[in-house]
């Protein structure tokens, strides 16, 4: 629907509005997001903390954030180009061998992480997330690693275009089997 200017209709300056985030800067903000949407103890934030880090050295690595007009970080999201020498690479390489999508490991953008506060949920923030960071990919698609359980998450990704490549894929230490998808991009539009 166009606005009466004759463009798409403004946003509601109440909404948060997504952007460039300088992650290093402004990781300990974005591991509360984490925290309360993802349900992180202390310990598991002060293990995430240095591993955002070590990424974020990573080639291409770059994140965007969701913030409040008042400046609150409400969601965030990064990722980077595949590395196979990268932890996540090696433990979903043998799922994604025995699946027949070992190739989706080269030449693909990775989400690493994507997380939203829950009472800023289903608003459409994370589709902007993720779809302004893949939009900036140099890579013709894109991977990421979710609960394998139907979630809105999932659901989400599934809308995105994103779909299962390897199901019940097991990260040391995480006590949930993981689905790991894929999509061509761009991601598609409502």
């Amino acid at each position: 629907m166009l606005h009466s200017a004759g463009g798409p209709p403004p946003q509601d300056p109440r909404e948060p509005v997504v952007g460039p985030l300088d992650l290093e800067a402004h990781v300990d903000d974005a591991l509360a997001v984490q925290a309360v949407a993802f349900g992180l103890s202390d310990d598991e934030i002060g293990v995430r903390r240095h591993i955002v880090l070590r990424h974020l050295k990573s080639p291409g690595a770059r994140a965007l954030g969701a913030r409040t007009p008042e400046g609150r970080l409400v969601g965030f999201v990064y990722g980077m180009p595949n590395d196979r020498s990268q932890w996540w690479s090696t433990v979903v390489a043998g799922p994604l061998r025995a699946a027949g999508y070992e190739d989706w490991l080269d030449d693909s953008f990775v989400i690493t992480e994507l997380h939203v506060l829950p009472q800023y949920q289903r608003r459409g923030i994370g589709r902007r997330l993720i779809t302004m960071l893949t939009d900036t990919a140099d890579e013709p698609r894109s991977l990421l690693s979710a609960i394998d359980t139907d979630s809105p998450a999932r659901s989400l990704y599934h809308r995105l275009g994103y779909r299962d490549l390897a199901r019940d894929v097991h990260f040391p230490s995480a006590p949930s089997p993981y689905a790991v998808m894929g999509a061509w991009l761009p991601l598609p539009r409502p």
